[in-house]
């Protein structure tokens, strides 16, 4: 299974470093293998002396978890090892049902950051916003914990309380109780706004392509067979599965690339078409995207762009390039792995790593802090991979110029969203699509 999200012995280990040997000469691949068992030794040591010498007893499984934990974070913010009771909760999370808050994190310096809440969750019901550090769940201290045992902790039974703490900015901590419930994630929403099609894709689970199709037939019987012009919002959507991208890409695209994954080597290159007969051909379309826009979502909103297929307005997208597979240890006895195995490319060729996409048109959801609104990306977490296509030399660009709401525009009133409907009904859609394929 591949996103744009055990016991380790001897021999697992020794297979691993053997397996990515296989190109060194028969010198240079022994001492490989004699490095490894020393390093090897030198872990079994440490273990030792923990569990023997150590002021507190300690599990010995919870030790290995999170000397693999370690090994695994230290490479990327996105790898990570599953526990086997995490893998079936990760299993039933991306079926578009589970049991929590509602929101997708991350952790950045040992502390949980909310990348994004999802809609209709108790997270966002109680305001809980992406870009908030949680640093307390019922008055103790998560800081410094791993993102899995805080994601353990968030999670229970439907109808029980939680408190969490958060700090936003520069403020004073502020506390949320919430009631934990059976996450049932509608995928696509859709409405009719101001006689236009809106489409609102919250995650991108096993239900987004499905229920994308049921919202675009429902929106052609509500608004007369004919469409006139369409906004798919994409803001605060944090990405979810490659193949669900893809499908939901063809509504929009007839046929042709939506994204390439590049792996280690170069054989690990696939492309991925979209399906032919798009949904809603001819249909003008605006895509709404912004800080917390990321992985499938921007695959999306990349294909949409660097096919001229519509325009992409709001900020610049979250910036996760990359694809994780999910890589069950023991058909998922042992738990998984979670592990970062390829980069993702737009069809013309753009890595978006630590970039991010770049819309057509930017506009702002807030007036502007004097700082151009710059969000916390995927470029801020700690080991995030470099954009290998990022050069050193090439001249800085032009800054672009942001649409900003006046001051006192209320947040609830959705400013981007006003501006997405202008465009479509005040006749600039044309011209301002043929001026963004030019630039």
């Amino acid at each position: 299974m591949k996103y744009l999200l055990p016991t380790l012995g001897a021999v697992t280990a020794t297979a691993l470093f053997a397996f990515s040997s296989t190109s060194l000469p028969a010198f240079a691949k022994e001492s490989s293998r004699s490095d490894t068992f020393k390093q090897l030794e030198l872990f079994a040591d440490v273990m030792a002396r923990v569990r023997n010498e150590y002021v507190v007893d300690v599990d010995d499984s919870e030790l290995i978890s999170d000397a693999i934990n370690g090994m695994l974070q230290s490479l990327d913010p996105h790898s990570s090892y599953i526990s086997p009771d995490q893998f079936k909760d990760l299993q039933v999370s991306t079926s578009g049902e589970y049991g929590g808050l509602g929101m997708e994190v991350t952790s950045v310096s040992g502390v949980v950051k909310v990348v994004a809440p999802i809609d209709d969750s108790p997270a966002k019901t109680a305001g809980i916003k992406a870009g908030d550090f949680i640093t307390e769940i019922d008055g103790e201290s998560i800081i410094g914990v791993t993102l899995s045992e805080a994601v353990d902790r968030m999670r229970g039974k439907p109808g029980e309380p939680i408190t969490i703490s958060v700090v936003r900015g520069d403020g004073d901590p502020l506390e949320f109780e919430l009631i934990r419930e059976v996450i049932k994630q509608r995928a696509t929403k859709y409405e009719v706004k101001d006689g236009l099609g809106y489409l609102r894709i919250s995650q991108f689970n096993e239900k987004a392509a499905p229920t994308l199709e049921d919202a675009i037939n429902a929106l052609e019987k509500d608004l007369g067979s004919r469409i006139p012009g369409l906004i798919l919002d994409l803001r605060g959507n944090p990405g979810g599965l490659l193949d669900q991208s893809i499908k939901v890409s063809s509504a929009f695209l007839d046929g042709g690339e939506v994204v390439s994954t590049r792996g280690r080597q170069a054989e690990d290159t696939q492309r991925y078409n979209a399906q032919k007969g798009q949904l809603v051909k001819g249909i003008p379309l605006v895509v709404l995207i912004d800080g917390a826009s990321a992985s499938a979502s921007e695959i999306v909103a990349g294909a949409v762009q660097d096919r001229g297929r519509g325009l992409v307005v709001g900020m610049t997208s979250f910036g996760k390039g990359s694809v994780q597979s999910v890589i069950p240890l023991r058909g998922g006895r042992d738990g998984a792995l979670r592990m970062t195995t390829q980069r993702y490319y737009t069809p013309s060729g753009r890595s978006i790593q630590g970039t991010g996409i770049s819309p057509d048109i930017a506009v702002a959801a807030v007036p502007d802090d004097g700082k151009g609104n710059k969000s916390f990306g995927e470029s801020d977490l700690p080991n995030s991979i470099q954009n290998e296509l990022e050069s050193q030399d090439e001249p800085e660009t032009e800054e672009i110029t942001i649409d900003f709401p006046p001051e006192g525009f209320s947040e609830d009133e959705d400013y981007q969203l006003q501006q997405a409907i202008k465009i479509l009904k005040d006749g600039s859609y044309v011209s301002k699509l043929a001026q963004a394929q030019q630039g």
